[in-house]
């Protein structure tokens, strides 16, 4: 058994492109009718300009378009976030992404459409409704003509969407480009973007900025995990096709994962288990991607915790997430500032990476070392805690990347076996969890058009924990070490409690969706003509309410069950007198 995504969906009745895309939900006519700035909007939720006021300190100069909306903490939290800490040294050029929270109480007027766009994704790429990201590209150079010496200034691309390689390549073609010609070049690239195509899962999109089209796929629940369907210029119709990216999420894990490469298992587990985590590294770009990196491991899982790949002393959760009054909070932290070797000393795991450079030579092996030895930033790279694994230790994975870095193959490579040891690792934990949840299912043969959806059953840790001997991860993992204890401290995560609340909600629709079934299959009218008006009458408010429902939650109903039952309302109707027939016909409709 792979662990796919089993969220029910209408994927077949709907329609696929040669792609496998599902079609685009309410038609390309629902795309065309948008208003301007709704294509944007489905991308980016604005662009901003980041400067460096000798008075003011750092400023958003601009947002684009003009008529975005952040409120004053967002718009303190952008400013902050996106320079690098004066000790990080960053000169020239540099890329990063943060992540903050939106400020409550604002609704996105166009989240229906994306809502929709939203259900066929991976689990791991929906948007979380309470954050932003924000895209970085920061250049910082002498120049004499300023009184500060330096030009010091970040293109910010804000957006709900993670698609971390993604913005980061757009950055890395525009933003050289927009700090030679500024604000007219910017309004010219933010309207491009209004072009595009929606970000539809599973289709080629082709997106063009500033003379230069992007040709991309981004992945669907459907997919199976592991798999990316490589996108390449096949036909000379692709002629001007400038770059396809291979991915719109993923980072480089390998280059992520060197300089602690020995501890990839026991850093699994701790992003698994949701344990508070924090990455101290020497500039924002270091510890932006391993942050995203320790989060992607435990694909296709979601990372249920909050995650800031970038954190500094001004952001708005500062004070909630350093305070000593309280055990640390289950999230994962990137940090630069020297300032967090000393507020965050108590935190039990500590990462402390040096600079991120692609590996000339076998990484040497690296002890876990005592957090009483981290005293300041400057400590040397390693893993600062007393955490002992569950698991046994799987020494081929080592071997293999390390073979690898002897023979000179390629980072991509190295990223692709990592990968792959990962998704291993997590589909042999959780196959088991998903066997027992599957089999909490009430039988079809329960489930009667005459009484309420039976409820499912609740899980029980004891039941689940005696499945385990017979049916557990031996069947797939060779791993030898405490399974059980592992299980037992991720039945208490946030990443157990998001997974099992997504499991449920996905088998409460499947039980209504098989009761509105076994509605259909019944003869309504017959059954209608024995009874009173006021039973009839009841059915037929019912049955509008299971359609309203079945659209509402996207039950995973085929559209021919739902036109049925359609035709069994409308022909209980027509054999009610006239009077009711006009009452009933209206009701239920808007």
């Amino acid at each position: 058994m792979s662990l796919r995504e089993r969220r029910p969906g209408r994927a077949a009745e709907d329609g696929e492109d040669a792609a496998g895309a599902p079609a685009e939900p309410g038609g390309s006519d629902r795309w065309l009718s948008l208003l301007p700035w709704d294509r944007f909007s489905a991308w980016l939720h604005c662009v901003c300009v980041v400067g460096f006021d000798l008075e003011l300190g750092q400023a958003v100069e601009v947002i684009y378009p003009p008529h975005s909306k952040l409120t004053d903490k967002e718009k303190t939290n952008i400013c902050y976030l996106s320079f690098p800490d004066s000790n990080s040294g960053c000169l020239g050029d540099t890329q990063f992404c943060f992540r903050f929270r939106q400020s409550p109480g604002r609704r996105v007027s166009f989240c229906c459409f994306l809502d929709q766009l939203d259900r066929d994704l991976p689990v791991y790429l929906k948007k979380d409704p309470a954050y932003y990201y924000g895209y970085v590209y920061f250049r910082q150079v002498r120049d004499k003509s300023l009184k500060r010496g330096y030009f010091q200034k970040s293109l910010v691309l804000i957006s709900k969407l993670p698609y971390v390689h993604l913005f980061r390549t757009m950055l890395k073609q525009i933003a050289p480009e927009y700090f030679e010609k500024s604000e007219a070049f910017l309004e010219a690239v933010c309207s491009d973007v209004d072009r595009w195509p929606p970000p539809i899962p599973g289709k080629i999109l082709h997106l063009p900025v500033m003379g230069i089209i992007m040709k991309l796929r981004i992945p669907t629940y459907r997919d199976k995990p592991g798999t990316m369907p490589v996108v390449q210029n096949m036909h000379q119709a692709d002629a001007q096709i400038s770059m396809a990216l291979p991915t719109v999420h993923e980072v480089d894990l390998f280059r992520c994962f060197c300089p602690v490469f020995f501890h990839i298992q026991m850093l699994w587990e701790l992003v698994l288990l949701g344990e508070p985590l924090v990455v101290m590294a020497p500039s924002p770009s270091e510890s932006s991607e391993t942050v995203l990196a320790l989060v992607s491991c435990i694909s296709p899982l979601k990372y249920c915790s909050d995650f800031r790949p970038y954190f500094t002393i001004h952001d708005s959760e500062f004070k909630e997430y350093t305070t000593r009054t309280q055990a640390p909070p289950s999230v994962i932290l990137g940090v630069t500032n020297p300032f967090f070797a000393k507020t965050l000393q108590h935190w039990p795991h500590i990462i402390r990476i040096g600079d991120l450079k692609l590996p000339g030579e076998v990484p040497k092996q690296v002890k876990v070392k005592k957090l009483k030895n981290l005293k300041t930033l400057d400590s040397k790279p390693g893993v600062y805690t007393s955490y002992k694994p569950y698991l046994n230790k799987d020494e081929e994975i080592v071997k293999q990347l390390q073979k690898g870095v002897q023979q000179k193959r390629p980072t991509e490579a190295q990223s692709v076996i990592l990968r792959r040891y990962f998704l291993e690792l997590t589909e042999s934990f959780i196959i088991p969890l998903e066997r027992y949840v599957a089999s909490l299912m009430p039988l079809q043969k329960c489930i009667s058009p005459w009484k309420s959806p039976p409820q499912l059953r609740q899980f029980s840790q004891d039941d689940f924990m005696k499945t385990l001997e017979k049916a557990g991860p031996q069947l797939t993992s060779g791993l030898k070490g405490d399974w059980i204890g592992l299980y037992r401290h991720f039945l208490k995560s946030p990443n157990f409690d998001g997974w099992f609340r997504s499991r449920q909600r996905e088998m409460t629709q499947k039980l209504e969706a098989l009761h509105l079934e076994a509605l259909c299959n019944e003869n309504l009218v017959f059954w209608s003509q024995k009874h009173t008006e006021v039973e009839t009458v009841d059915l037929v408010l019912k049955l509008k309410n299971k359609l309203l429902q079945a659209d509402r939650e996207h039950l995973p109903v085929k559209t021919d069950t739902l036109k049925k039952l359609q035709t069994h309302i409308n022909d209980i109707i027509l054999a009610l007198p006239e009077d009711l027939q006009d009452i009933l016909l209206k009701t239920g409709t808007t």
